[in-house]
């Protein structure tokens, strides 16, 4: 028997200062799964399923705003965090941020851009139709996108194709989003634009970019870190969109750098 999704879905793990995961469109935080032993030997990891995926129920408004309001008010305490987005989890973490910026210690921003679209001065971007076709292929074959988009991610590195048979057993076990889930949080993505926030987000970050992204280019994470008043750049060579599966120890040990430093 289904049991009915949690407000806001939080695994947590670990002992020591928070740590929030957060995932990207259409997944869950449980992608996060072959990292989470090794981050919880020195923190609380705190594993959120975005509103409206995995074990999350849906909000009523999707907008980056309300994704990071309704995250914060399901952490119990008022310690600062430290966040960890990953690709749209990026921008919620950028947001969060820039709205509650004594509640945000550091930001540790994976694969994300301050627009996943090209606009007028941002040409580090997809196409609005390529991104809309991305989430048209989502909610007509989902299991079947997701697992082609997974292996792209991890092709050509041993320990990515050992993390990708992990994955193919756990990935579908939170079932699938909802439909209109994955409309409005597309809709978001293709209106999102950051950039006006960049400036004043004065929280230390590190942003992390793949050398073989396609759908988020190095050149957006170099410029997100540009604009960025306290952040640094780290190129992890060989990776793509998700250089936390297919590259884990030299992601692993990055971030540890980051967050000691």
């Amino acid at each position: 028997m289904l049991r009915p999704a949690a407000r806001v879905h939080i695994e947590s793990l670990g002992i020591g200062p928070p740590l929030v995961l957060l995932h990207g469109f259409a997944l869950h935080g449980g992608l996060f799964t072959p990292i989470v032993d090794a981050l919880a030997q020195r923190h609380r990891v705190h594993v959120v399923d975005l509103p409206g995926h995995g074990r999350s129920a849906p909000t009523e408004t999707y907008d980056l705003s309300t994704l990071a309001a309704t995250i914060d008010d399901a952490l119990d305490g008022d310690e600062p965090l430290t966040l960890l987005g990953w690709s749209l989890g990026g921008q919620v973490a950028m947001q969060w941020a820039s709205t509650r910026p004594r509640r945000i210690r550091q930001l540790i921003l994976v694969a994300t851009t301050p627009s996943f679209v090209v606009r007028d001065g941002w040409p580090h971007a997809m196409t609005a139709a390529t991104l809309a076709r991305f989430g048209d292929e989502l909610r007509t074959a989902y299991r079947l996108t997701l697992l082609r988009f997974l292996t792209l991610q991890v092709q050509g590195s041993d320990e990515g194709r050992r993390t990708l048979a992990q994955l193919r057993a756990h990935v579908f076990e939170r079932g699938e989003p909802a439909r209109d889930a994955l409309s409005a949080t597309l809709a978001l993505m293709l209106r999102a634009d950051l950039r006006p926030l960049l400036s004043h987000i004065a929280t230390p970050a590190l942003v992390i970019g793949g050398a073989r992204d396609a759908l988020v280019p190095l050149t957006a994470t170099r410029a997100l870190a540009d604009a960025l008043p306290a952040a640094t750049h780290q190129t992890i060579e060989g990776a793509a969109h998700a250089p936390f599966l297919s590259h884990r120890r030299e992601f692993v040990d990055s971030v540890q750098a980051f967050i000691d430093g």
